[in-house]
């Protein structure tokens, strides 16, 4: 760093000299962006429990490979089992997806800083990981929604259900919502190829978030900081209140049922998505309120925070539906006699 700060400032005195009649201030930029496009970002662990790196790096390989094998066996299931290929299924394998790619987005720089220590990322790579993660993470709440959707249809309106959510209005759905995400995460991800950065470089996590990211840039961010909490956050807060508002239709024609043994049965296709639900949206507000109004709690719990909101949902979906789903239950016993009978 103070190597190229030293060589910028050299070559501006050189220019000044040979081209008195030059705008001095352009160089100048010039060579600040010569210092930004060189310099990296320095990715941070859980700073004061440097001794317990080797032990939190291997409790976090257990839940990262976890994480891969329960998404990826639920995805095969639904692929090659006849009996899941249901848009519920369906919507089940783009969460699965979701997570996967949430993980796979993480997990590799917190593990290459917990055990090598190899905490240098170039800025391209940390603006392509902020960007996938914030994306992904919007992706999650659509797909969320349209979960909500597919059961709403499937009891309030049962006879049009396989009419109205067809193949191809499943993949639609999908598509919107990786559209949505995508297109709403890029503005303020673009921008940060544009700032300079001058400050410490030091990040407060072992991957990159545009929070962390801006507060080391020396420019005007208003922008950044804004867009996140007017646009983002308010898309997340609708997707919740609509599935919220859904579920209360959905209340209300499972009690106008006769039968109480088909009330519990319509209540119990729905049980997976709420914990589901619970599981996403009860840490995104915690790691909000955190953020917040957590200035005087100690920054382990932010960064523990921050772990739980991107790991725990992914960790846990797949344990939700396998025990609360008796198809994707057969399916993952099936995969296990196979496997036993090969053996």
């Amino acid at each position: 760093m103070n190597r190229w700060n030293s060589q910028g400032a050299t070559f501006i005195q050189l220019i000044s000299i040979a081209l008195p009649g030059v705008n001095i201030f352009l160089f100048a930029r010039l060579a600040m962006r010569l210092n930004n496009t060189a310099s990296t970002f320095q990715l941070t662990g859980f700073l004061g429990m440097e001794k317990a790196h080797h032990w939190i790096f291997i409790l976090l390989l257990v839940v990262y490979i976890s994480i891969l094998l329960s998404n990826s066996t639920l995805l095969f299931l639904i692929k090659n089992d006849h009996n899941l290929h249901e848009p519920m299924y369906y919507f089940l394998a783009m969460l699965a997806a979701t997570d996967l790619g949430v993980t796979l987005t993480t997990m590799p720089t917190v593990l290459g800083v917990l055990w090598p220590n190899h905490r240098e990322i170039g800025h391209g790579a940390c603006f392509s990981q902020a960007y996938f993660i914030h994306t992904l993470s919007v992706v999650e709440s659509g797909v969320l929604l349209a979960m909500a959707y597919d059961r709403f249809i499937a009891i309030c309106n049962p006879l049009r259900y396989t009419s109205i959510l067809t193949n191809i209005q499943v993949m639609k759905i999908g598509v919107a919502v990786l559209t949505r995400a995508g297109l709403s995460i890029m503005p303020i991800v673009v921008r940060l190829h544009w700032f300079p950065y001058c400050r410490s470089h030091v990040l407060s996590h072992a991957f990159c978030l545009h929070q962390d990211i801006i507060k080391l840039a020396c420019a005007n961010i208003t922008f950044n900081r804004l867009y996140p909490v007017v646009a983002v956050f308010a898309m997340v807060l609708l997707d919740f209140l609509i599935i919220f508002f859904s579920y209360i239709l959905i209340l209300k024609t499972v009690m106008g049922i006769a039968s109480g043994e088909e009330r519990v049965k319509a209540l119990n296709t729905c049980v997976s998505h709420i914990c589901c639900i619970l599981v996403f949206y009860v840490t995104v507000v915690g790691l909000t309120f955190i953020h917040r109004f957590g200035k005087h709690i100690p920054h382990v719990v932010h960064i523990t925070m921050s772990y739980i909101h991107f790991l725990f949902p992914p960790f846990m979906n797949p344990v939700i539906y396998s025990i609360k789903t008796k198809q994707i239950q057969s399916g993952v016993l099936h995969l296990f006699s196979l496997y036993h009978s090969k053996a």
